[in-house]
């Protein structure tokens, strides 16, 4: 079995807000909508992404719920840091990691988590975090 990539499909109780907040916040493209089934998708550089309302094939009832998070890798996190931290709800903030990690986390509109880091570069260390 050959697998080409994985694109998640997250449930959300706001489509126009889930779309727009990707879009304006994230910069992320609008590629193809219908509203009909309550469904989009979005991308942005190499990252796909769609969002769906309930529907018969994913009842749920509630807040859309997500036991995990999304790691986004960029080579530019110290600049995404410094456009995202005052516009979005931060989870943590940016730092370099003991596992040779920089990155940060935010909550989308829809309480997911996002990553987004990049490995350390030579001499950073995790004890000389901001």
């Amino acid at each position: 079995m050959k697998l080409k990539n994985m694109t998640p499909m997250l449930w959300t109780n706001d489509l126009k807000g889930s779309i727009a907040f990707y879009q304006m916040v994230l910069g992320f493209e609008l590629t193809e909508l219908n509203e009909d089934w309550g469904w989009c998708h979005m991308h942005k550089d190499a990252v796909n992404i769609m969002f769906s309302l309930p529907n018969e094939h994913t009842v749920y009832e509630g807040e859309p719920k997500f036991t995990g998070s999304f790691y986004l890798y960029t080579d530019e996190v110290d600049e995404l840091w410094e456009q995202l931290r005052s516009t979005t709800k931060i989870a943590y903030e940016i730092n370099n990691f003991e596992h040779g990690m920089r990155e940060f986390a935010i909550y989308d509109i829809n309480g997911y988590m996002l990553q987004f880091g990049r490995e350390l570069k030579e001499g950073e260390t995790f004890e000389t975090a901001e």
